[in-house]
């Protein structure tokens, strides 16, 4: 039974898509012209009580300094002016990025759900895992999206490396002429080897996705099961290569936004948040598409599992966090601490706040073996979910490139409506291609009787 998309959802992703293109639209044209409108901004947020403070205090704090010793006033006062133009300058930057950042946040965030669905599909194409097949059309479905996310993620890098804007300080040579720590990366962090890099990830990537797909499709037509043991090496062979790539991504695309900055954590951390809200996806797409009667063979029990691996991932990534916070909080070494101290002196809400999301409410909610078998229940925890680790990417990107000039306004708003509205559109029309019942897997009759 091939799936047909409703004129409602279809309408729906338009209009979200329209909105969120205006929104960001909105959001680019409200930045700052130059350095004395960016002042005015940041007067005015401090007016309303929000934004940063620091430049302030920092300049006045060298004010002060030129003051104290007469002999030297000139001096002082005139490096204060130099740092305080220094600093102005930093904050029309920031105030410049905000609209790229919220594009990038959730252009990153929808790409990477489609990419942890398809190391979710290999880990099962690869495990011979017998309840998966009823669901691998869904995963097809989904990581459909890694192609229009994909370039849409690589011309964001392109845009990057030309300067439309300042996200990744590592690419102005002004900034690494007086810095010796870039100096010493440049032979990793340089323009030309991550936009190398990138291409061969998204390569690899979107390749492996095609090659499984065309197997799988020509499994159905087959009379042996030549085309499913093809998918089981190329699977496992893709697993390497995911595994390495998808490391060194996370490193080149989220980590040198702090490229000061490392943790040896950080692959496994972004992996385990592509991983759950890749199989939340799968989850809440399934039980969509049962409830508009398709997938009638898909029991509660692949539900009960899928949201098994949602509690158990979920699990996983904080055990991941608190590691990797635990560690650097432990040690207290300067140019590491740095990154939380940030975080929890101007991100309070958003990083704690994702904290819960992500680990608490999920324990609560998901440990009850009977919830994870009621679909309403899977949908509500899925959505909390999802924008738990969209939180969580937030925290990772702005510090880093905004500062404390961040809000969850217009552009980030924006953001989300235009590319859940690009996923939803591509995700069903590609789940429109095909009969969404796999015919010859060797395990469909397991995955029929799937029951425990």
């Amino acid at each position: 039974m091939k799936y047909t998309f409703s004129n409602r959802l279809k309408i729906g992703s338009y209009i979200a898509m329209g909105l969120g293109l205006v929104m960001l639209i909105a959001g680019f044209m409200n930045t700052p012209a130059n350095v004395e409108e960016a002042k005015a901004m940041v007067a005015a947020a401090h007016s309303d009580g929000h934004g940063g403070h620091g430049g302030d205090a920092h300049a006045d704090q060298t004010n002060a300094m030129a003051s104290h010793d007469g002999e030297h006033a000139e001096e002082a006062a005139g490096h204060g002016e130099g740092h305080s133009a220094s600093h102005d300058e930093h904050v029309y930057h920031q105030l410049k990025n905000r609209p790229w950042s919220a594009l990038y946040v959730a252009a990153f965030f929808f790409f990477m759900i489609s990419l942890g669905t398809l190391a979710f599909y290999a880990v099962n194409r690869a495990a011979q895992a017998g309840w998966a097949p009823l669901l691998f059309r869904v995963m097809e479905g989904i990581t459909a999206y890694l192609v229009p996310g994909g370039i849409i993620v690589f011309v964001l890098l392109v845009l990057s490396v030309l300067h439309f804007n300042h996200m990744f300080t590592w690419m102005d040579a002004d900034v690494v002429a007086h810095d010796a720590l870039l100096q010493g990366k440049q032979g990793y962090l340089n323009p030309t080897f991550f936009l190398i890099r990138a291409a061969i990830f998204l390569g690899g990537w979107i390749a492996y996705r095609q090659i499984s797909r065309k197997l799988s499709l020509a499994q159905d037509k087959a009379d042996d099961d030549s085309n499913f043991k093809k998918n089981f090496r190329w699977s496992a062979g893709f697993l390497v290569f995911y595994l390495i790539s998808e490391s060194m991504m996370s490193w080149d695309w989220i980590m040198s936004l702090d490229p000061h900055w490392f943790s040896t954590l950080f692959g496994w951390y972004v992996f385990a948040s592509m991983f759950v809200s890749g199989i939340t996806v799968i989850a809440m797409v399934t039980i969509y598409l049962k409830s508009k009667g398709y997938l009638q063979e898909v029991n509660d029990s692949h539900i009960h599992d899928l949201a098994k691996f949602m509690f158990g991932i979920s699990i996983f990534w904080t055990y991941l966090w608190f590691s990797q916070f635990m560690l650097i909080w432990y040690a207290n070494i300067p140019e590491e601490v740095t990154y939380f101290v940030t975080r929890i002196e101007h991100y309070k809400l958003p990083f704690f706040g994702m904290l819960a999301l992500n680990f608490i409410f999920p324990l609560l909610v998901l440990m009850n073996s009977d919830y994870k078998r009621v679909n309403w229940f899977v949908i509500m925890t899925g959505i909390i979910i999802l924008f738990g680790h969209y939180m969580d990417v937030f925290n990772m990107v702005m510090p880093a490139t905004v500062g404390e000039n961040w809000h969850l306004g217009i552009p980030e708003i924006g953001g989300i409506l235009f590319f859940g509205g690009l996923f939803v559109f591509w995700t069903f029309t590609a789940l429109t291609k095909e009969e969404l019942m796999p015919k010859r897997n060797p395990f469909i009759e397991e995955s029929r009787h799937f029951h425990y």
